[in-house]
């Protein structure tokens, strides 16, 4: 496989911008150390993914769990479980970190019945099933054995993500209770604060460039649109940033950063609402618009009722599913604890709202079938910005930079690479093809957890240099991407998530003029229809 240079863009520069301070260094110890104290292989796993290539091979320091994990950032996943085969504790433990509970059920099957760590192990499996109580249940048993900390710890942290999915609405500490405006005191007119999971510049995905674009059309119409993201964020992602406060084509971008963040699902979500309930008596919004998930929602409901304000909920796609599609028995896990409590807190939010917002008719008809009356519904399908229906640039000099022929026809899709974008499928359509005697390269632009592994399938199909992976391009760099290609293909998969959500990369391929070849999935026949 060949890789594309990085070539700097408008937005490229912005990337890099970062401010380190004392209270993001503070803040990235209490995170690092929450995942080494609760799941230390996690850690390790975590730790791969956002590693600059040239330090990952040092996680071979950490024993057999780190060369493993090596084995597996590489993409090489029969090998990273078959180097603790002999171990079924340690087999168990990697395998729930890099979510392969099959393999872990397995090896729990071998474990002596008296292994000290079998609780916390059972109690792993059964959450990632979706058995949350059953979970909690299985750490019962190590609760008179005081020297399983690590079993105290989990079923704490279990304990607390049941109190959240059971609706207990968060509460901000008494240190930070912002007073601010009253329940009376009206918000400043036309501004809207809105409260999302992610953002631009960090995160370029389809769901943080609709976030901006919402914005600028809000400006454009002559409001006053300001943004602002989940509670830690971007150090939770890696990123040690300090900035409070990040400008971005004019919209203003706010980040909640405390000096240090909760263990636990109910404590973190207290001090994420003490957070933005500082910052909205600040702002002093009209309006308070959360995008998915109910992590932002219960946020927006708790502001709106405490500050008089109206809410918007925009259900940008439904998490619950989206975990379904990670696991190997997706569809049995529909009717699973975890699944349903999700799905439940998701809907009594959609339920709370003033108005629910959503992308297209599926997503429509699958809230209105959880009861929310359809007067209150409304839809905005994803679009682009006009650039897309400019011309598409001249990309002679990209082609030859990465090696492409001129009589070569090139195939491909800028997304996300992971599990259910079902890029797999598009690599052995191009095998297919190139032994019909057909010049096809495939060109892969983005980045994920999926990278390696299919970098790895690639080769196993014989594509090493057929194939080329890019990594992740600046936003303001796509439509090269776009000139380079003859066909862009959405292999999407059946998972319930591809069925139901629409995606915004198709629409801007479409945009570009692109022949668009996708998955006869519901969410893509809305959008894409053929000959049209």
């Amino acid at each position: 496989m060949t890789s594309a240079p990085r070539r700097p863009g408008p937005q490229a520069s912005r990337l890099h911008d970062t401010h380190v301070s004392p209270r993001a260094l503070a803040l990235a110890t209490s995170i690092a150390w929450r995942h080494v104290a609760s799941d230390p292989v996690r850690a390790l796993v975590l730790a791969q993914r956002v590693l600059p290539n040239p330090l990952r091979g040092c996680l071979r320091l950490a024993g057999p769990y780190g060369q493993a994990t090596v084995l597996w950032g590489a993409g090489d996943r029969a090998a990273a479980l078959a180097a603790l085969d002999a171990s079924p504790r340690r087999l168990a433990a990697f395998s729930l970190a890099v979510d392969q509970p099959e393999v872990a059920a397995a090896a729990l099957g071998r474990l002596a019945r008296n292994d000290r760590s079998r609780p916390v192990l059972t109690a792993r499996l059964a959450w990632r099933e979706g058995r949350l109580t059953e979970a909690i249940q299985a750490l019962d048993q190590a609760h008179g054995d005081a020297r399983n900390l690590r079993a105290r710890r989990l079923r704490k942290t279990l304990a607390a993500e049941r109190a959240v999915l059971s609706g207990v609405p968060p509460r901000p500490r008494a240190d930070q209770d912002a007073r601010g405006p009253g329940r009376d005191s009206a918000g400043t007119p036309g501004r809207i604060l809105h409260l999302v999971t992610d953002a631009l510049p960090p995160t370029s995905a389809g769901y943080t460039i609709r976030t901006h674009e919402i914005a600028l059309a809000q400006r454009a119409a002559g409001l006053d649109p300001q943004v602002v993201t989940r509670c830690g964020y971007p150090v939770t992602q890696g990123r040690i940033d300090g900035r409070r406060l990040v400008m971005l084509d004019g919209i203003p971008y706010h980040r909640l950063l405390p000096w240090l963040l909760p263990g636990h699902a109910d404590a973190a979500a207290d001090l994420a609402l003490g957070q933005a309930a500082a910052l909205t008596a600040q702002v002093r919004p009209a309006v308070l618009h959360a995008a998915s998930n109910y992590a932002n929602a219960r946020i927006a409901l708790a502001l709106g009722e405490r500050y008089g304000l109206p809410v918007v909920y925009e259900v940008r796609g439904f998490w619950e599913d989206t975990w379904l599609s990670r696991h190997p028995r997706g569809e049995e896990l529909a009717g699973s604890e975890l699944y349903r409590r999700n799905r439940d807190l998701e809907t009594r939010c959609m339920l709370a709202a003033g108005l629910v917002v959503t992308l297209g008719e599926a997503m429509r008809d699958e809230i209105v079938g959880r009861g929310v009356p359809a007067g209150k519904v409304l839809i905005v399908p994803n679009a682009v910005s006009e650039e897309f229906l400019q011309p598409l640039p001249d990309a002679t000099a990209l082609r030859a930079a990465l090696g492409l022929g001129a009589d070569e026809h090139v195939v491909g899709v800028v997304s996300s690479l992971v599990p259910h974008e079902g890029i797999g499928t598009l690599l052995e359509a191009v095998q297919l093809l190139r032994g019909r005697g057909l010049p096809v390269r495939a060109l892969i632009v983005g980045d994920g957890p999926e990278r390696a592994a299919l970098q790895r399938q690639a080769a196993g199909l014989g594509l090493s240099e057929a194939a080329v992976f890019t990594g992740r391009v600046p936003t303001a760099d796509v439509r090269d991407f776009h000139a380079l290609l003859d066909v862009f293909v959405v292999p999407r998969t059946r998972d319930r998530v591809c069925q139901l959500v629409t995606p915004l990369k198709p629409v801007e391929a479409m945009a570009s003029g692109l022949c668009v070849v996708a998955s006869d999935v519901k969410a893509l026949a809305e959008i894409i229809k053929p000959e049209v």
